[in-house]
């Protein structure tokens, strides 16, 4: 019987871990495996530079630094599996957790297993990820390879709005494309993004390609008219996807809260979930800041009030 079963790695997962395992829980951590779509270690495994996160004043790549999340959480004797949970059963306590055909028991659960980006689909999607293509500007906007260069954001809702918005703090010029001739996004942010003289927006258009360099990384993208289906080129050095995240919570569809986007639901200003003993933190429930930071701060939140749940339990 296990006290506390975390499913996810990452900053939260990691924290979570650290804390826990701090605190005398042996916790058991289920970070995934690397065949599977969610890399062990989250979004961050696909992210080459991370410079907004404390204690790294010269910055650290993203693999690098959940490598030292996971790290700290192992000296504290968190045992990690590489195994991915496909089954849930949360319907009692104590609950039971499946992977591949093996169960385990626990007390309680920490659920942080994150959230995907959304990308087009195309293949010059991934062959220029962390080489100019990203999918968040907060986290990459201002590295020096997108500073005083045009750039690329994908978009219509209000997501699209903010990036554009904040990437234009950089940027010499960000080019919106929108395959529509009006946004989706609030009338407010829309406003806000049509009025900024550093944005031109590409209406009625898709990015068919997406051009660049092995060594440059990407030089530019090309257009169509989703109308006429005339191509054009336009010259950048990034691109940003602003279509959403999708959270990572199939496994428990039916089983726990969710909003309408998919996210897990919490109760305001804790980690629990509808059901007593489970707890959620990071991305899988976050669909506002979505950045490591606040997913680290979520992941000790959960530990701590799982902690406290359990010894409130004896």
């Amino acid at each position: 019987m296990e006290n506390v079963i975390i499913i996810g790695s990452g900053p939260a997962g990691y924290t979570a871990a650290l804390y826990t395992a701090r605190a005398d829980m042996n916790p058991l951590l289920f970070e995934g495996e690397l065949s599977q779509e969610v890399l062990p270690g989250g979004q961050l495994m696909t992210t080459t530079e991370v410079e907004n996160f404390p204690g790294f004043p010269d910055g650290v790549t993203g693999p690098e630094m959940m490598d030292l999340f996971k790290k700290q959480a192992l000296r504290f004797k968190t045992r990690i599996e590489s195994k991915t949970i496909t089954a849930v059963d949360f319907s009692r306590r104590p609950f039971r957790i499946t992977s591949d055909g093996q169960t385990w028991e626990t007390k309680s659960v920490i659920i942080a297993t994150g959230a995907t980006a959304r990308y087009l689909g195309l293949a010059s999607e991934k062959k220029f990820l962390n080489r100019g293509v990203s999918a968040c500007a907060t986290c990459d906007g201002g590295l020096p390879r997108f500073r005083n260069k045009p750039l690329v954001v994908v978009g219509g809702g209000d997501t699209a709005m903010e990036e554009t918005l904040f990437l234009t703090r950089f940027a010499s010029r960000v080019h919106l494309v929108h395959r529509r001739d009006k946004f989706r996004a609030s009338k407010i942010m829309a406003d806000r993004v049509l009025a900024n003289e550093k944005v031109t927006v590409e209406w009625n258009s898709v990015v068919e390609e997406i051009l660049g360099e092995d060594k440059a990384g990407v030089t530019g993208a090309r257009l169509k008219d989703v109308h006429t289906g005339a191509t054009r080129e336009i010259a950048c050095v990034g691109y940003f996807a602003a279509i959403g995240h999708r959270p990572n919570t199939e496994l428990f569809t039916g089983v726990l809260d969710m909003d309408e986007n998919g996210y897990l639901v919490t109760k305001p200003g804790t980690s629990y979930t509808n059901v007593e003993g489970v707890f959620a933190a990071g991305d899988v429930q976050d669909h506002v800041y979505r950045q490591a930071i606040t997913a680290a701060g979520s992941g000790c939140m959960a530990a701590l009030d799982c902690t406290r749940w359990l010894e409130a339990q004896e």
